[in-house]
């Protein structure tokens, strides 16, 4: 691994620092492309515009004229929590507007596959729908727009993934990466979207003379749904994405949220007041995630719809439970996993540029999760594939992949597809991660592919771990409270958590828990307590460690520890 302290540019945290910046605040974000305070303005007025989004105001009229004539709405959800909270999002705001008949479906991982098929397009039909609202997902289903349009259903696609060249024939679309689209912020999540066709719907039935802006309903209400799915997705947080995320997080802390998410956090063992993004991304997306997973995301979709504080307790429980169960799973197949993938290159040797894994026992709902676990591990574009468990096409192949900085997954598999034509089924996804389902008799061909590409884009360097930092620790910023300050601030894909490093001496260490490293160190001199999470191997006196600040309490007294993040041999 090799430990690379950031370039912190010197003009812009001066110009942070003369703003008021806490000095610590400024380096870190001056070191994340932040040049002037007005970037870390959280207000919701400084939110990109709604009409930037194209087809935001034909959604809005659309849906509009849906309301005013009291059509049955119906939103196709996705089945991981960026299409959960989407949902959530689409059908409260929706009631929120005025809209009396609203439904959705979510599609189930297993038997319907992912996105809008012909078959989900003719079920909401069935179930008396008008309009379809697809959140999440669409851009990629032309056959299922198809087949709504055939029905005579209107269709609104939003979206924000990648669309490929055809792109399919709905009435609507809204995703910032359509052609023609010059929305900023092109990282958006599927839920920030569906939030912010709810915004030009507001503006355009106030036009309508429906409400005014002193009796407009109040859409911030949806702001810890929209934060939850954001973090969740892993979408890069550039500064409208660190906005929305940001105000969610301060009516979470208010205690203002849907009774769900209150009841995720306790099912969790969390504190809302204190929430952090970690908290997102770690205990409740997960929770929400495992019900798509390994069972039906309905639960998770239910359990942020409902303000029964009883009925929401009922289902985060049920939540949690699934989620044990995906742990278990999880660790049985990632152990599997790793020795097939470690079994593909010899002891002392490096990795190939790609890793395809599959066996016939593995889980088609946690592979994702383990191509994570293999590509953190190994440094390399991961795919893992199971088995299709939907009626029919059990000669198909489901594979989720994960990826490193440097190697666009989807390009990666648009490439794949055009040199072996009919390998790939389907495919779709973002840059570091991505699906596709292919024949069991093609995975063979589609290793190949993926590792021609592989070996054509990734050079030394980029297949070189590499672990950014912000540089050494000034002791005086070895503080409890400078802890909560960090904790406090929006982190998360592509504005990492402030990461520090520099030469510690290691006093102690000890293994707990039979797989986590405890230390005690000396850092500028004074002791200080750490743990490695995951890492049994003993370490030299003296090390280059990368460590993140956090606190913990032992006798009412709160003491600032350090989380390792990796080491290099001085």
């Amino acid at each position: 691994m090799n430990i690379i302290p950031r370039d912190i540019p010197p003009r812009s945290v001066w110009a942070l620092e003369q703003a008021g910046v806490h000095p610590l605040l400024a380096q870190l974000y001056a070191a994340r492309g932040v040049t002037q305070a007005d970037e870390l303005d959280n207000a919701l007025s400084k939110l990109l515009p709604p009409d930037g989004l194209k087809g935001t105001r034909e959604a809005a009229v659309l849906l509009a004229d849906a309301i005013a004539a009291q059509k049955r709405l119906c939103i196709v959800a996705d089945y991981d929590c960026d299409g959960a909270t989407a949902c959530a999002v689409a059908v409260r705001g929706l009631r929120l507007l005025g809209a009396k008949h609203v439904n959705y479906l979510v599609p189930d991982r297993v038997v319907d596959g992912y996105g809008l098929t012909a078959p989900i397009s003719q079920r909401v039909f069935d179930q008396g729908a008008d309009v379809l609202i697809t959140v999440d997902n669409g851009i990629a289903s032309t056959e299922g727009v198809a087949r709504a349009k055939a029905l005579g259903l209107q269709v609104l696609v939003t979206d924000h993934h990648l669309p490929a060249a055809e792109v399919p024939a709905a009435d609507v679309i809204v995703n910032p990466n359509q052609v023609g689209c010059s929305f900023e912020s092109k990282a958006i999540a599927g839920v920030g979207v569906m939030f912010y066709v709810l915004l030009a719907l507001r503006s355009e039935l106030r036009s309508r003379g429906v409400f005014d802006a002193s009796t407009q309903p109040k859409l911030d209400a949806l702001l810890p749904l929209v934060a939850l799915g954001t973090v969740a997705d892993v979408v890069r947080l550039d500064a409208n994405n660190r906005r929305l995320v940001a105000q969610g997080l301060k009516r979470v802390r208010a205690q203002a949220m849907p009774a769900g998410v209150a009841a995720l956090f306790k099912a969790a063992g969390r504190q809302a007041a204190t929430a952090t993004t970690f908290d997102f991304g770690f205990a409740l997306g997960p929770r929400i995630n495992a019900a798509g997973r390994l069972s039906d995301m309905t639960l998770g979709i239910e359990c942020l719809l409902t303000d029964d504080p009883a009925q929401a307790d009922e289902l985060a429980r049920t939540l949690d439970g699934i989620n044990r169960e995906r742990r278990v799973i999880e660790g049985d197949m990632r152990e599997q996993a790793m020795q097939v993938a470690e079994s593909l290159f010899d002891e002392g040797d490096e990795p190939p540029p790609a890793i395809c894994v599959f066996d016939p026992d593995f889980h088609e709902g946690v592979v994702g999760i383990v191509a994570s676990r293999i590509k953190d591990k190994l440094h390399r574009p991961t795919f893992v594939f199971a088995a299709s468990q939907a009626p029919g096409k059990e000669h198909e192949l489901k594979g989720s992949g994960r990826s490193i900085p440097g190697f666009h997954l989807r390009d990666a598999l648009d490439l794949v597809a055009k040199r072996y034509p009919g390998v790939l089924l389907r495919f779709g996804g973002h840059a570091m991660a991505a699906g596709c389902t292919i024949a069991e008799e093609h995975l063979d061909t589609f290793e190949q592919g993926l590792s021609e590409v592989a070996h054509e884009w990734l050079d030394a360097a980029t297949l070189q771990r590499r672990l950014a930092t912000d540089g050494p620790l000034a002791p005086a910023y070895r503080r409890v409270d400078l802890v909560d300050t960090l904790h406090e601030a929006v982190w998360g894909q592509g504005f990492a958590a402030p990461t520090f490093s520099e030469e510690v001496e290691v006093i102690s260490q000890r293994l707990v828990g039979e797989k986590h490293l405890s230390l005690k160190l000396k850092h500028q001199g004074e002791p200080v307590d750490a743990i490695w999470f995951g890492h049994t191997d003993p370490l030299p006196a003296k090390v280059t460690m990368a460590f993140r600040l956090d606190a913990d309490e032992w006798n009412g007294v709160r003491r600032v520890k350090f989380f390792v993040e990796g080491v290099q041999d001085c």
